[in-house]
């Protein structure tokens, strides 16, 4: 008896034309990272290694990166961005877990909710919000100061870091909430009922599958509000008036000041900026891409 004859079943047809008219989707995303990422990276460069004076080509410009004048900036910039980062890691993971962990699919939608219009308020309006209400005759500071509490006598200031610190906070922590929620959510619940079959405790769980998995997600998480407090402009010019020493606002007084004038400075200082800000994205990228593959749904 003969064997049953066999067919080939035919693949999916490809149409070359089409993929060539899905590409020409990306042309306009292609030009805007020429126009707005690469043509000014490479006028940071050019200008860095250019006498803003006479033109020619040198290396004084970074020469001025190791003076105490620019050192200060990049200083206040870190302590900043460190502690901003810190509060507003700590604080937005705490809500986003107890997001996750509620029944009630309100409370994640709240959280969501309000995560995504709070982490874009910034600039001049959150200044002038924050001034409003905690500045020297603050709406909450005289509401304090009516109840014997003045944060003001201790030396606190919200023109100063701890006020910046608690201004860039307001945004970090709901940012840290929407860039942490999906690493959250990817939490199997066959991890945990693995664990509690095992007889693991809540606590062996937390500690030999949780935070072993999160970690990275985590760090990346606050290596990402760092780069954004780091480059933070507009709330902290608001805010201080340029009275703290920031890098954007000094990249601003050396670009657009009258006394301290110098665009090869700073151009300087943003190839500086943009160096830190590069090792952050290729930090965040490698941190992810170590759990990348247990937290994939």
């Amino acid at each position: 008896m003969s064997a049953p004859a066999t067919f080939a079943t035919p693949g999916p047809a490809t149409h070359p034309q089409r993929r060539g008219f899905a590409a020409l989707g990306l042309v306009p995303f292609g030009a805007i990272v020429v126009a707005f990422l690469v043509l000014p990276a490479l006028s940071l460069l050019w200008g860095s290694i250019h006498d803003s004076t006479t033109g020619a080509i040198t290396l004084a410009n970074f020469s001025y990166l190791g003076s105490a004048s620019a050192l200060k900036p990049f200083e206040n910039s870190i302590v900043l961005a460190i502690a901003s980062s810190i509060v507003g890691g700590a604080a937005g993971l705490l809500i986003a877990s107890a997001a996750i962990s509620s029944r009630s699919p309100f409370v994640h939608d709240m959280a969501v909710t309000f995560s995504s219009v709070a982490a874009n308020f910034a600039g001049v309006p959150l200044a002038f919000a924050f001034i409003s209400t905690l500045g020297a005759n603050g709406f909450l500071t005289n509401l304090l100061k009516d109840h014997g509490i003045d944060i003001y006598a201790g030396g606190f200031t919200i023109y100063g870091m701890a006020g910046l610190t608690v201004v860039y906070a307001y945004w970090q922590i709901p940012l840290m909430v929407l860039v942490i929620l999906p690493s959250l959510q990817a939490l199997k619940p066959a991890w945990r009922e693995a664990a509690e079959i095992l007889g693991a405790s809540r606590w062996t769980y937390l500690r030999a599958v949780v935070i072993p998995v999160l970690t990275p997600p985590v760090l990346a998480s606050v290596l990402l509000l760092f780069a954004n407090s780091f480059g933070a402009f507009a709330t902290a010019y608001a805010l201080t008036t340029g009275f703290v020493s920031l890098v954007p606002i000094s990249i601003s007084n050396l670009i657009a000041g009258d006394i301290t004038f110098n665009p090869g400075q700073g151009d300087a200082l943003a190839v500086g900026l943009a160096a830190i800000m590069a090792v952050c994205i290729v930090g965040r990228v490698l941190l992810e891409r170590r759990t990348s593959r247990w937290l994939r749904r």
